[in-house]
C-alpha cells in the first residue's frame, strides 16, 4: 500500500491539483485551447486507427502463435514482449533510421511522391509498435484455454470453418480482443518516446498531446501541460475501469 501510494497516487494526485492551481477559469482555458483541443482529436483518431491496426495484425499473430507449430515459433512468441522491454526512444530512432528520407523504405516513397517521416503515418507506425504485445497477450490465454470438443461438435454438426470461427471461435477470443484494444487504446494516447522523434510540429495534422505537453512544458506553462494531461489521464482510467469490468463478468460467467 505505501509503494501504491508514493508511487501512483501522489503522483496522479499532484497533476490534478497541478492542473487547478491557478483556478477553475484558467483550468477550463487551458482545455478550451485550440491547439490543445486539436492536439487532442488528433491523438485520439490517430491512437484509433493504430488499436484497429493492432486488433486485426494482434489477433491473428496470437492465433498463429498458438494453434500452428513451426520452427523459430519460440523466439517469435518471445520477441513478441520487445516493445515492452525497448526503451520508447530507441524505438523512435529505430523508426526514424527505417523510414527516413535515406532508408530505402523512405526513398521508395518520394518517389511515389509522399513523405512517411513527421507526418500522420510515421506516427501511426510508432503507436502501433509501442503497443503491438497487448492485443497478443490478450488473445493468447483464451486460446488456450478454449475446449477442442467445441470446435469438433461444430466441425461435426456441419459447420463450415468460417461459420466455426465466427461463431464458436470468435465469441470466446471477444473479451481478450476487447481488452487487449483498450489496453493498446489508452497506451497510445500517452507515447511520447518513440513518437516524438518521429511527428512533426503542425496543429491538426501532426502535433499530438504528448508532444503538445512537453512544448507547453518548455514554455514554462505547466498549469496547461498539466490540463491536457488530465484528460488523457481521465481517458486512461475510464478505459482501465472498463476493461476491468469485463475481465471480472467473464470471470463471474
Amino acid at each position: 500500500m505505501l509503494y501504491f501510494v508514493l508511487l501512483i497516487v501522489f503522483p496522479i494526485l499532484g497533476i490534478y491539483g497541478q492542473s487547478l492551481s491557478a483556478g477553475w477559469g484558467a483550468f477550463a482555458d487551458n482545455v478550451t485551447e485550440p491547439l490543445a483541443w486539436k492536439a487532442v482529436a488528433l491523438t485520439v483518431k490517430l491512437a484509433l486507427i493504430a488499436t484497429i491496426i493492432n486488433v486485426l495484425i494482434g489477433t491473428m499473430a496470437g492465433w498463429v502463435l498458438i494453434r500452428y507449430r513451426f520452427p523459430g515459433r519460440k523466439l517469435l512468441n518471445s520477441m513478441v514482449d520487445l516493445p515492452f522491454a525497448l526503451p520508447t526512444a530507441v524505438a523512435g530512432l529505430m523508426i526514424l533510421l527505417l523510414l527516413g528520407p535515406q532508408s530505402p523504405v523512405g526513398q521508395w516513397a518520394e518517389r511515389l511522391g509522399f513523405t512517411i517521416l513527421f507526418h500522420q503515418p510515421a506516427i501511426v507506425i510508432a503507436m502501433v509498435f509501442v503497443t503491438f504485445p497487448f492485443v497478443i497477450r490478450a488473445v493468447q490465454p483464451l486460446l488456450e484455454e478454449m475446449d477442442p470438443a467445441e470446435e469438433e461438435a461444430a466441425y461435426t454438426m456441419g459447420a463450415t470453418k468460417a461459420a466455426t470461427f465466427f461463431r464458436v471461435i470468435l465469441p470466446n477470443m471477444a473479451p481478450g480482443i476487447a481488452s487487449g484494444a483498450m489496453l493498446a487504446f489508452s497506451r497510445a494516447l500517452a507515447e511520447f518516446g518513440a513518437v516524438v522523434l518521429v511527428a512533426g510540429n503542425i496543429p491538426g495534422k501532426t502535433l499530438i498531446a504528448s508532444v503538445y505537453i512537453f512544448g507547453e512544458i518548455e514554455s514554462d506553462n505547466v498549469v496547461g501541460a498539466t490540463a491536457v494531461s488530465v484528460i488523457l489521464l481521465t481517458f486512461s482510467f475510464l478505459i482501465l475501469w472498463f476493461v476491468n469490468h469485463l475481465q471480472t463478468r467473464r470471470k463471474g460467467r
